[in-house]
């Protein structure tokens, strides 16, 4: 039997964006030539005004068992340049991102689900950052990505033993934010995605430059609050004891 290609998939329902990593054969382990396919997938998608948030996830039971390790035999500085722009251009996606995870998360899965804004985990998920195990370099931002999301005590510790921990040390240390009992996931997931639907995206654009420690844009984003009309619409909406209908866009 013919085995189905490596690929990302991707839909959108209800304006949110799912993308799939698929490459059951090797546990959804990344290949080269799905690294280069993830940023343009992105900027598509980001530029779609419909959709108003992203989910990332792993065909089946696994998230991502991380690269294909067959890549690594060319360059391995090659494959590590892939596997960065990919994660940058997930970080860099304005609306919001969210790793729904089952299984195993690790090496360049934990820097994609890393790379998102949230992080949900099914019970049972483990996870892992292994370049230790290969005499890898990790890469400086990807580094840095960690220890903003766990602290430094326990990047080092993932990092120097590349050991895997499961999700509920995942969750206390914060590279989870929520875990979630067997078969549930899907639904939080669908939930939660269509709350974020339904609030501010300029909001949500906002805050996410200013967590991610921008601080050249106060003034643009005074500007585009006084200009958007949200603000007035979420106090009329909250008044009236309606779902208000906010306007403002990322591609506005």
């Amino acid at each position: 039997m013919e085995l189905p290609e490596p690929q990302l998939l991707h839909t959108v329902t209800d304006s949110v964006a799912t993308v799939v990593v698929h490459h059951p054969a090797k546990r959804n382990a990344m290949t080269a030539a799905m690294w280069r396919a993830l940023p343009p997938l992105l900027e598509t998608l980001a530029a779609d005004p419909g959709i108003r948030a992203l989910v990332l996830t792993g065909q089946g039971g696994t998230f991502c068992a991380g690269a294909d390790i067959s890549t690594l035999r060319e360059s391995s500085e090659e494959a590590q340049e892939l596997a960065v722009r990919a994660e940058e251009a997930l970080a860099a996606f304005p609306k919001p991102t969210l790793a729904a995870v089952r299984g195993h998360c690790v090496g360049g899965g934990s820097q994609l689900a890393a790379a998102c804004d949230l992080r949900f985990a099914e019970e049972g998920a483990l996870f892992g950052v292994t370049p230790s195990k290969l005499g890898i370099v990790y890469a400086a931002s990807s580094t840095r990505r960690l220890v903003s999301l766990v602290g430094p005590a326990t990047a080092k510790y993932l990092l120097f033993s590349g050991e895997l921990i499961d999700a509920e040390r995942a969750l206390r240390t914060g590279l989870v934010d929520e875990v979630l009992p067997t078969g549930e996931l899907a639904k939080r997931v669908g939930e939660f995605t269509q709350i974020l639907a339904s609030r501010s995206q300029l909001t949500q654009a906002a805050a996410k430059e200013f967590a991610n420690g921008r601080t050249d844009r106060d003034a643009y984003w005074a500007g585009q609050a006084r200009g958007s009309g949200d603000t007035a619409e979420g106090v009329a909406a909250f008044l009236e004891r309606r779902t208000p209908r906010f306007t403002w866009t990322t591609s506005g």
